[in-house]
């Protein structure tokens, strides 16, 4: 377990890793011809033989949560539906020319914003249109992101149809004073009703999204959440750390001094996970769990798990694709993000041009340390070879001899390896190998690392 004097060294700022480079240091450096020649290229070097994933961002939300960090539109307006699903259906039209050949679908992820949000008629409008021009690989990971107080059986059966059987539920904290102090306010037979609908229908993997370091949260509230969790034994588990970011999300700042402290704060994280290990559950990586039955343990187990904007995954390809506003693609060879503003991106598909916002070409160097990372994440450790010593420097040695000595990693002669406790601050030795990162005079916006 982590002492408080390393707790409080090492809860600094640092990025949360779903790419490397961090968003906030791509270099900005494609247009849209320089996007489509890359897509191309891509396809055929790997989308065309293992295939290609989807994420697709649905936006809206009928009610703003706090908490949230995400891109989203709140709106009652349910007549925005249509418009947008216009818009993505262009986006993916204009992929489907660059790759020329119907693309085998790994999976799919439905993100937001509130997916269920759009009508059941709305959502198998869209995904049928996408997975009939694609053929579907074998055992595809079609999942979503559901509200337990929208998700009806409805939404469920016609997702069902299509393919879908898992689904991610945003619980966040059973407590009351909680979920009303973030305004996510969804009682305990709502999330028993929407699991158990998914279980009637088919579902093989439900997830609840769950957050630590909420306000009014303390040891108590969080052991009786964990004994709800324990009535539906969900197949996997995200524990996400609250991210504290009030100057890029306003509205956190209305319960700013309901927060635990740093200390508290990490050991509601230690409790949850004990009760979790208890449980029968298996940690997967940072903030993730899942029974040990589950797909992501065993592809842990076998060197086999990969992690992307989507979050850890299975899936071999080496192609994301991401559709819809504030989505990002990553192709290998480059990352692209489309236009947050859901008009400006709607516009730019209406008038035929690339949404592009934010753009980044990987570099050699890039390849290397975004794999190192990946390894640290997932299996964490990474092999000692040349191109490590080539890469790292005395300063990146030397902090990483410091966190030897403090117990948070183990050095042999060929191997890099995290301890349990290094598990606990994974984000800050992600960052002795982001040599963009340390390369910065300029501070950035992170949220804290623990």
């Amino acid at each position: 377990m982590l002492s408080p004097q390393l707790i409080q060294k090492y809860n600094t700022p640092a990025p949360r890793y779903t790419s490397y480079p961090t968003v906030p240091l791509w270099e900005n450096n494609l247009n849209g011809e320089d996007w489509e020649a890359l897509v191309k290229r891509a396809f055929g070097l790997f989308g065309s033989k293992e295939g290609i994933t989807l994420y697709i961002h649905l936006p809206f939300c009928e009610s703003l949560c706090t908490y949230c960090g995400c891109n989203k539109r709140i709106t009652k307006n349910h007549s925005v539906e249509s418009p947008y699903i216009e818009a993505l259906l262009i986006e993916w039209k204009n992929y489907l020319r660059l790759f020329g050949e119907k693309p085998k679908l790994n999976g799919i992820h439905l993100g937001g914003g509130t997916p269920t949000f759009f009508s059941p008629e709305s959502l198998k409008r869209l995904l049928s249109v996408i997975t009939h021009s694609c053929d579907i690989a074998e055992n595809p990971e079609f999942s979503f992101e559901g509200h337990p107080n929208n998700t009806t059986f409805e939404h469920l059966a016609a997702l069902a149809e299509l393919g879908f059987d898992r689904v991610s539920y945003g619980i966040q904290d059973f407590d009351e004073q909680v979920q009303q102090s973030i305004h996510r306010i969804q009682p305990f037979e709502a999330v028993e009703k929407a699991t158990q609908n998914a279980r009637n229908l088919g579902y093989t993997s439900i997830n609840f999204d769950l957050i630590y370091g909420l306000p009014h949260q303390t040891i108590a509230t969080l052991e009786k959440t964990f004994d709800r969790v324990a009535e539906l034994m969900p197949d996997r588990i995200a524990f996400y750390s609250y991210a504290h970011v009030p100057s890029s999300f306003p509205a956190q700042k209305s319960y700013e001094q309901y927060l635990p402290s740093e200390l508290e704060k990490r050991n509601l994280y230690d409790l949850g996970k004990e009760i979790l290990l208890e449980l029968g559950y298996v940690e997967i990586g940072m903030d993730h769990f899942s029974r040990q039955d589950d797909p992501l343990a065993k592809a842990k187990d076998l060197g086999k798990l990969h992690r992307n904007f989507m979050g850890f995954t299975t899936s071999p390809s080496k192609m994301l694709i991401g559709l819809g506003a504030s989505s990002i693609s990553d192709i290998h060879l480059a990352f692209m993000q489309n236009e947050k503003g859901i008009n400006a991106y709607q516009e730019a598909m209406e008038s035929d041009n690339w949404p592009i916002v934010r753009s980044h070409a990987m570099s050699d160097q890039d390849l290397v340390i975004r794999n190192l990372i990946l390894d640290l994440i997932c299996k964490h450790e990474v092999v000692i070879n040349e191109e490590l010593d080539f890469f790292l420097g005395k300063k990146q040695w030397e902090q990483l001899a410091e966190m030897r000595d403090e117990g948070l990693i183990e050095i042999s002669p060929k191997k890099l390896k995290v301890t349990d406790d290094g598990v606990g601050v994974i984000r800050q030795i992600c960052k002795v190998f982001d040599l963009r990162l340390q390369s910065q005079n300029k501070e950035l916006i992170f949220s804290k690392a623990i």
